[in-house]
């Protein structure tokens, strides 16, 4: 039995309280550093440590007066620290620092709780994906290039297809988790003009992070691109399985289609409709993801050592595309579960063009027989054109087509019009696509 993969809480990363929390942690860090290099008395690391807390309404009020939220929150944490009757250690809070040594460190600590989330969700996507590629490895299905009936496949090696995806996305995920790991107290410049390199890898250290080799005032914003194109990719990929479910679908195909829940209803004018809503919701949704990566490539070039024309945008894109991304996880990884398969259906659809689809084994046949490929090409493709279009029995006609039993006995014809043999190879590519990979992914 597949689990159901339920979204963690994605919103709560991203709250002022969070926020805030980790400007806290960073500062906290910053300050009990600087106390055992003897830079601030160790009572004040002490003390900020036992008595600094986060007040997110009185924050606010200060911000409406002061237009500055990073000056908002240490007004309102030495206001703390000074009901506490340690006001006499509050000057030491933020020393050294500039606002965005705070703000971009913190942001790095918040992506990493973000990835965490994700990285369950890739990982779940692959479980699911996985159970269910075994469950359909030899269930035949029609491949399609085109939109065109090609060659016969399975819906396994189709679902195998996707699971190989996700892999590299998960490999995807957790290098660009790395690359965000990283933290910054080097100054308004990035020149160490109050604060050493060491204070600032000691700092990132107790904080989890690496420190960023060099920077400006902010963090290369070529990270963040990297890191929103990366989560396209994962949207990409959950578009991709949901644009297949919708073809699939179709009243035309119906060879797989979508959960429909017992008192659930399609259409409010047609009874009969069970439409793919949750599919074309997450195709919908990926859209989103890709042009937030759009908007993180616009935020790479800012004016000299930094502006903030980047920092209303993240405060969108940050959020909105690890929301969407979890999100559309979630309804990938439930949609693919659930997923209901026609199996009768599929083997329907890949005999009803009656032998067409093997027009191709069909020709190396007649070649490797003997022959000229272009007169086995030009004969096989007017018995296809012609049955095609006059709607007749390919297989039967090119079983008394006189040129073909001159080179080709009966029982190699049940080989050429075998789907067995074009899938001799199935479990070798199952094989290579999930080698050592455990069941739960």
């Amino acid at each position: 039995m597949i689990p159901r993969y339920t979204r963690s809480e994605m919103g709560a990363v991203w709250s002022d309280e969070t926020k805030y929390r980790c400007w806290l942690e960073v500062e906290l860090a910053a300050t009990e550093v600087l106390s055992e290099m003897g830079i601030v008395p160790e009572a004040a690391g002490r003390s900020f440590r036992q008595y600094a807390t986060v007040n997110v309404s009185r924050i606010q009020e200060i911000e409406a007066d002061v237009k500055h939220d990073v000056i908002a929150f240490t007004t309102s944490v030495a206001e703390i620290m000074a009901s506490a009757g340690a006001g006499e250690h509050s000057r030491w809070l933020h020393y050294g620092l500039t606002s965005n040594d705070v703000v971009d460190t913190a942001q790095s600590l918040q992506i990493q709780r973000a990835n965490a989330i994700l990285l369950r969700g890739v990982k779940a996507l692959m479980a699911v994906l996985r159970e269910r590629a075994f469950e359909f490895q030899d269930t035949l299905q029609i491949g399609r290039t085109h939109g065109i009936h090609a060659e016969p496949i399975t819906f396994g090696l189709k679902i195998a297809l996707w699971f190989d995806e996700a892999r590299r996305n998960l490999a995807r995920l957790e290098g660009a988790s790395a690359e965000m790991a990283v933290g910054k107290l080097s100054g308004a410049v990035g020149t160490f003009g109050h604060l050493s390199p060491e204070a600032e890898e000691r700092i990132c250290m107790k904080l989890g992070l690496a420190p960023a080799a060099i920077c400006s005032q902010v963090i290369s914003r070529d990270r963040h691109a990297s890191y929103i194109s990366t989560l396209a990719l994962v949207a990409a990929l959950c578009e991709k399985i949901a644009l297949e479910v919708r073809h699939l679908q179709r009243t035309e195909v119906r060879e797989a289609e979508e959960s429909f829940g017992v008192k659930q209803k399609g259409s409010s004018a047609m009874p009969h409709k069970k439409n793919p809503v949750t599919s074309e919701q997450i195709c919908g949704l990926a859209r989103l993801v890709r042009s937030n990566a759009q908007a993180a490539f616009e935020n790479i070039a800012l004016w000299h050592e930094r502006d903030i024309s980047h920092s209303s945008v993240e405060r969108v894109i940050l959020p909105d595309s690890t929301i969407l991304t979890d999100y559309l996880l979630e309804k990938t990884v439930n949609l693919v579960r659930d997923l209901v398969v026609f199996p009768e259906r599929m083997r329907k659809n890949l005999e009803s063009t009656k032998g067409l689809v093997f027009s191709g084994q069909l020709l190396l046949d007649l070649a490797e027989a003997g022959m000229l490929r272009e007169d086995a090409y030009r004969l096989v493709q007017t018995k296809a054109l012609k049955a095609w279009r006059e709607d007749e029995n390919f297989e039967l006609e090119i079983r008394a087509e006189a040129k073909v039993l001159e080179l080709l006995r009966p029982e190699q014809l049940d080989a050429t019009f075998s789907p067995a043999r074009q899938l001799q190879n199935l479990k070798i590519i199952f094989a290579r696509v999930f080698q050592n990979q455990k069941s739960d992914a």
